[in-house]
């Protein structure tokens, strides 16, 4: 088995690999979304998406160099050894990145979608996530399976991912609006604060818990619900499932 260093190294590089692809592809070529083309706010200010852009590509590049450092500085494999499957993991990771992509941007925070201002962003976020997430993915470990006769080191990110993914897309239907709505407050954000920003989206509270940090109010249909990010909220969820209780930022 390869050292661990050699092995996060190449998972790294797939991983900042799947990252600049789909910023070099998406954000700039295609011109799909930004980084933060879903928040209302910033959709406002070209020169702001492009500077986020620019700060995400800077991430990816501290990536990178992580994962060369961890491949300069591992012991090379001895001679008798077969050819360690650096390629395979390297796909592993770009798969990776895609699947978080998914789950955590598009999805659970809200950030942007594959495509934005079309009828069913939904179905171009598999879409792209089944050939560039999944199926590179499925590839790695297959390759892994058949050059090592192990993957062992795998399972158990793989199942997290994949859990993460199933969350993630029912998470991602939305219910009709005018029901209920949950707000998690920020640690020690004011609680007539708070009030307020239901006057602003003219809320109505319900019912809290017992610590008072978790709010369930209802709201008109065509509230702005980010609005309440400004007043003290953390989270705020209007999802069909109890998953999406982590949909911070999705008002659409």
């Amino acid at each position: 088995m390869a050292k661990p260093n050699r092995a996060i190294g190449a998972l790294a590089l797939g991983f900042s690999l799947g990252g600049f692809f789909d910023g070099i592809l998406l954000h700039q070529i295609l011109q799909w979304h930004h980084l933060l083309s879903g928040l209302e706010q910033a959709r406002l200010d070209i020169r702001f998406l492009i500077v986020t852009d620019g700060l995400f590509h800077g991430l990816m590049y501290v990536v990178t160099i992580v994962g060369l450092y961890l491949l300069w500085t591992s012991p090379a494999p001895r001679p008798k050894r077969k050819n360690e499957p650096l390629l395979a993991r390297a796909m592993i990771g770009f798969g990776i990145w895609h699947i978080i992509d998914a789950a955590l941007s598009h999805w659970i925070l809200g950030l942007h979608r594959v495509r934005m201002d079309v009828e069913q962003p939904l179905l171009w976020d598999l879409s792209w996530l089944a050939v560039f997430g999944l199926l590179p993915l499925a590839t790695g470990y297959y390759l892994m399976k058949r050059r090592t006769g192990s993957t062992s080191f795998l399972c158990s990110p793989v199942v997290l991912v994949l859990a993460t993914l199933i969350a993630g897309s029912i998470a991602s239907f939305p219910v009709p609006r005018g029901e209920s709505v949950i707000v998690v407050l920020r640690p020690g954000a004011s609680e007539t604060a708070m009030m307020a920003g239901l006057g602003a989206v003219d809320g109505r509270l319900v019912w809290t818990d017992r610590s008072n940090e978790v709010w369930a109010i209802d709201v008109p249909a065509d509230a702005e619900l980010a609005r309440l990010y400004g007043y003290g909220a953390l989270l705020v969820s209007n999802s069909i499932a109890p998953v999406g209780c982590l949909d911070w930022i999705r008002t659409n």
